[in-house]
């Protein structure tokens, strides 16, 4: 695939179909049965990035060219399987993209202290 500037949910959809069509027979594929396995490996690599900002610390990624690479590589691979996940359970770009807005608009309408306010007590 041609590389563009900015990647849209169709796009991850795509190169991740394009992977499993490569490696049909030897992955396990992508349906409903094995979601749970992608997650899975999804938080997997959510512990690697983890692990990279607990031993070096997000400034050290600010700073570091070749530690903010590996940093992108390991964040490419957590979106890589959570977009499996979603290809899993049949979530097209359109529906995903739709629940993103509506969640993102509800969370900039909420005011977080003032709910957890309980919490923030000293």
């Amino acid at each position: 695939m041609e590389q563009e500037t900015g990647l849209t949910i169709q796009d991850l959809m795509d190169y991740q179909n394009q992977l499993q069509e490569k490696y049909k027979g030897v992955w396990e594929g992508n349906h409903p049965d094995t979601a749970k396995h992608h997650l899975l490996y999804a938080v997997e690599e959510i512990g690697e990035v983890s692990a990279i900002l607990k031993k070096r610390g997000a400034g050290a990624v600010t700073q570091d060219e070749a530690l903010r690479a590996h940093f992108c590589e390991e964040m490419a691979d957590v979106f890589m399987y959570l977009t499996d996940v979603l290809l899993c359970c049949g979530v097209t770009a359109k529906e995903f993209e739709a629940a993103y807005r509506e969640k993102m608009a509800r969370n900039l309408r909420r005011d977080f202290p003032g709910e957890h306010s309980s919490y923030l007590k000293e």
